[in-house]
């Protein structure tokens, strides 16, 4: 067929000379070099602890995960739909984390750094392999790697998923250009590689959904720079020589439709999806367009980041107007400059298309955007600015100098508010403050940032934050959940019960309200009713350590210690390292008679919380009791 020629760079040959272009015509170099300004500039995240956002239900109160690699946990993986997402990879990833650094947040904190440090790297590789542009390729990857819009994507140990999603999706491109690459004639290389592109896509979809978007990637790559498209000289001769292109992406398009039906029937049935009551499909694309407007803008100029960034009831007229003129006239310009400029028609819509599933036309959550969702998408951007700028640089050698001294500058700034932007991730405080201050109406950051404050005892505070939350969504669940676990904690059951009936009428099936709601009714010395919310709370979630707990302390209270061992042991088996329920499971043990198991569980309890003075007064008064 008849195939479009590769278009030559902008500046074909100018991509360093001398000892340096000996250097650096070794992938192998700044590959490394790479490497280790992203671990310089992201290393202080690895200091960073446990978010209350998420981690927990990931990481750090998951039995699953924190059980690492047992039989069991590794086909839960493979059939949760946990957090409202089907990754198993994603959580494998997380139990290989568990078995090696234990309940530590250190430890997967640095392993998110070296993924994405690892994915900064092959970016440079991928785009050096395609094109041949060495230096262009490194810039890119350079301020990917810095580029403080990534922080959420690499702070947050929840969000292995977009790590490891995006390095499959590299490795498949670095594939994928090997197989455009080779002559038809060599049917078994190209094979070779056709099937490994497809198996890194497929362990992709196993990180994240987002990766559904590939097949139209690599049908842009088709485009620039692998100039596979066929050279246009009438509509039949044009679909003649793109069916076969079209084509090969049909497994892949395959794939791709399956992951996009399990991702959305695991999102709804997870309540992540938003209801269409809820959002106006006026409002979806009103907020679709300002948030590719959004994106490119904190591309160029990330001076406020933040999660979450709320979503509003309607954007104003100018600001979708405007949206909508950016996001027509790049396109329009894209398509138009598409032969002259092609690698601006690629990045473009390698930016635009790769959005599309979290863009919020099928609404999930309730942000308007999220950093984490330009992770790859960026590369896109980065591609036709850096290409393109390129072709406006003179070859004097006191333009290189200004040109390298200038991006310097700019890759230090990026590095310093990487570094600025880190530090709002240590915790909850910090990260729902900085949002507070940064965004405005932010409920979910309100609701947060309240739960931080009630840890840290600061409880009017506390209360100040849910009243500010439900001010502007008086039918948050998790505001009134919250609020009545601060109440809880100030000693005021009567009302904390009246705020969790309240939240459990908008949420009926969310076990921790049921639980909590338990723990205030006991606390009224209702243990009926107490024990019936626990039942509830483990019938949607029998894997719950705490609820298996709260029920066994009601059977203590009403004497049916059999039934309260059952729990702790329960509770045991899924978090066998707490001190609290071998304590328990020790008072049950000398109700029951059985003092030898008593003693055991009380020496266990001491071993997992040293010089715990309660467990050590039960197990001296134990000793010196004799037995009847």
């Amino acid at each position: 067929m008849n195939v479009r020629k590769k278009s030559p760079s902008p500046v074909a040959g100018y991509e360093g000379r001398g000892s340096w272009e000996r250097v650096f015509s070794r992938p192998l170099i700044p590959f490394l070099l790479l490497v280790a300004i992203t671990l310089v500039v992201y290393w202080p995240a690895r200091l960073n602890g446990f978010l209350g956002y998420d981690d927990p239900g990931y990481y750090s109160e998951n039995a699953h995960v924190l059980g690492g690699f047992t039989r069991d946990n590794v086909i839960w993986a493979l059939t949760t739909g946990e957090e409202a997402n089907w990754h198993p990879l994603t959580w494998w990833s997380l139990m290989l984390d568990a078995e090696i650094f234990g309940n530590q947040p250190a430890g997967p904190h640095l392993v998110n750094l070296l993924w994405h440090a690892v994915n900064s790297g092959l970016l440079f590789l991928v785009l050096f392999r395609l094109t041949s542009a060495r230096w262009r390729s490194a810039v890119v990857a350079l301020v990917f790697a810095v580029h403080p819009l990534h922080v959420e994507s690499v702070a947050w140990i929840a969000e292995r998923k977009d790590l490891l999603c995006a390095f499959f999706m590299l490795l498949a491109i670095l594939c994928y250009g090997r197989y455009g690459g080779l002559p038809e004639a060599n049917k078994e290389g190209r094979k070779t590689f056709y099937r490994l592109t497809l198996a890194c896509f497929v362990f992709s979809l196993l990180s994240k959904p987002m990766a559904v978007t590939l097949p139209f990637l690599l049908l842009l790559l088709d485009w620039w720079p692998l100039g596979r498209w066929p050279a246009f000289t009438g509509w039949r001769q044009a679909w003649s020589g793109l069916k076969p292109l079209l084509l090969e992406k049909v497994p892949f398009l395959i794939l791709s439709v399956a992951a996009s039906v399990v991702t959305f029937v695991v999102q709804k049935h997870g309540a992540a999806v938003e209801t269409m009551a809820a959002l106006s499909l006026p409002a979806r694309v009103d907020n679709a367009f300002v948030s590719y407007a959004r994106y490119l803008g904190k591309i160029f100029w990330p001076a406020t980041l933040a999660n979450p960034y709320p979503h509003p009831d309607r954007w104003p007229g100018v600001a979708v107007a405007a949206a909508v003129l950016l996001f027509v006239l790049l396109s329009v310009a894209a398509v138009w400059r598409a032969r002259k400029w092609p690698f601006l028609f690629t990045g473009w819509f390698w930016f635009v298309g790769m959005l599309v599933p979290v863009i919020g036309l099928v609404q999930v959550g309730q942000q308007a955007m999220a950093d984490r969702y330009a992770y790859l998408p960026m590369a896109g951007v980065l591609v036709a600015v850096v290409w393109g700028v390129s072709g406006f640089i003179p070859r004097a050698r006191w333009s290189a100098i200004g040109v390298l001294a200038l991006t310097l500058a700019l890759l230090t700034a990026g590095a310093v508010k990487t570094r600025m932007q880190l530090s709002y991730w240590r915790d909850d405080g910090a990260l729902f403050g900085h949002a507070l201050a940064a965004t405005r109406d932010n409920f979910v950051a309100h609701v947060n940032y309240g739960v931080w404050l009630s840890k840290h005892g600061q409880t009017k505070e506390a209360l100040a934050q849910y009243s500010m939350a439900l001010q502007l969504n008086p039918k948050d669940s998790q505001a009134l959940y919250n609020l009545g676990n601060t109440l809880s904690r100030l000693g005021r059951p009567d009302e904390a019960v009246a705020d969790y009936r309240q939240a459990l009428l908008i949420t009926p099936d969310k076990p921790e309200i049921l639980n909590n709601l338990g723990l205030a009714l006991a606390a009224q010395k209702l243990i009926p009713e107490a024990i019936t919310n626990y039942e509830a709370a483990l019938r949607l979630k029998p894997e719950y350590p705490d609820a298996h707990n709260n029920l066994g302390n009601a059977y203590f209270k009403q004497g049916r210690f059999r039934d309260a061992a059952e729990q702790y042991y329960a509770a045991l088996k899924l978090t066998p390292d707490n001190p609290i329920l071998y304590a328990n499971l020790g008072d049950t043990m000398v109700r029951s008679g059985r003092r030898d198991t008593a003693a055991e569980c009380y020496k266990q309890a001491l071993q997992l919380d040293p010089g715990n003075q309660k467990t050590t007064a039960k197990l001296d008064a134990l000793r010196a009791t004799p037995a009847p």
